[in-house]
């Protein structure tokens, strides 16, 4: 149990480094954006590449932050049967949660996504427009990312949860992982 309880703690650390160096795409979206403004409304240059990194950085933000949003208790659950429930019925609805949802929904999206990330990549898939960002490709794989790091923390979550069943772990609501 406690090479598990290693790996779950490696798998948050991973999320959690994720998601703190991926929330500074927030402010560089805000900076960008208002950028974008003052340069096409103040002197009338527009900007291709600009804009589209704005694009990219939001896909970037959403998709390599939702481990650590799984981590963080973030993701949307039935919260009227879950927040009142005892947390051996948390940690019930966690282990049922990721071994029918989100662990069969994630593999099934990879089955999908993979050819079409590796058919960007084949080709280097470059923006449509003539001075856009040339690395679709790149943006691509962050779909791929987003489902290892959603499986690896729902990986996580279940090895939590199976120590709160076992009694080798006691929840407290300040704890890191708020959903189990």
């Amino acid at each position: 149990m406690q090479v598990l309880t290693c790996l779950a703690r490696f798998i948050d650390r991973i999320n959690q480094q994720f998601g703190m160096s991926v929330c500074w795409l927030a402010l560089f979206m805000v900076v960008v954006q208002f950028l974008v403004v003052v340069l096409r409304y103040v002197f009338g240059y527009g900007s291709i590449f600009m804009q589209e990194s704005i694009i990219y950085m939001h896909g970037f933000l959403f998709m390599l932050g939702a481990g650590y949003t799984l981590l963080h208790g973030g993701h949307v659950r039935v919260d009227i049967f879950y927040r009142g429930a005892s947390p051996r019925k948390k940690a019930m609805v966690d282990i049922f949660g990721f071994f029918t949802l989100l662990l069969p929904v994630c593999v099934g999206m990879l089955y999908y996504v993979w050819p079409y990330v590796a058919s960007s990549w084949q080709i280097f898939e470059k923006s449509k427009e003539t001075s856009g960002i040339p690395a679709v490709f790149i943006l691509k794989s962050a779909m791929v990312v987003m489902l290892v790091l959603l499986i690896l923390q729902g990986i996580s979550m279940a090895i939590h949860s199976l120590r709160v069943l076992t009694g080798d772990e006691e929840p407290t609501q300040d704890e890191e992982h708020e959903g189990i």
